[in-house]
């Protein structure tokens, strides 16, 4: 029986994913194009995802790719909460907020935009100029 589960997500971007993870503190590995890499789980279980989030020693969170394009989330999460110290809800919280923050910023550099100043605490606060 897996002790997997799923979680969908509305993120798209693997780079501002990829991005988002590595501010986040976590290793990250990426198969190669049609490849996949192994996910651990409860008692040495594997599974299939096309990232591997080292959670820690023994278990991860995979990443694979939904019907309708976006990235889900799965795990063995009471595995990743005993061992890390991170629920999944707070794990989703964290990257989403991260991934907006760089979805945003390459927005930013897409438009030819200067990030004049950037704030982060409880929000995060970006100004930006553009001359016409």
């Amino acid at each position: 029986m897996s002790h997997f589960t799923s979680v969908k997500t509305k993120i798209k971007n693997q780079i501002c994913l990829i991005r988002a993870l590595k501010d986040l503190g976590y290793e990250v590995n990426v198969a190669e194009e049609h490849q996949s890499v192994q996910v651990r789980g409860y008692q040495g279980q594997k599974a299939d995802g096309i990232m591997a989030i080292k959670a820690s020693k023994t278990y991860d969170i995979g990443v694979k790719v939904g019907a309708d394009g976006t990235y889900e989330f799965f795990a063995d999460w009471w595995g990743v909460e005993t061992t890390r110290g991170v629920a999944e809800e707070d794990f989703i919280k964290q990257v989403t907020r991260r991934y907006s923050y760089h979805m945003v910023k390459q927005e930013i550099e897409k438009k030819g935009w200067t990030l004049e100043e950037e704030k982060q605490g409880e929000e995060i606060h970006l100004h930006v100029r553009t001359w016409s």
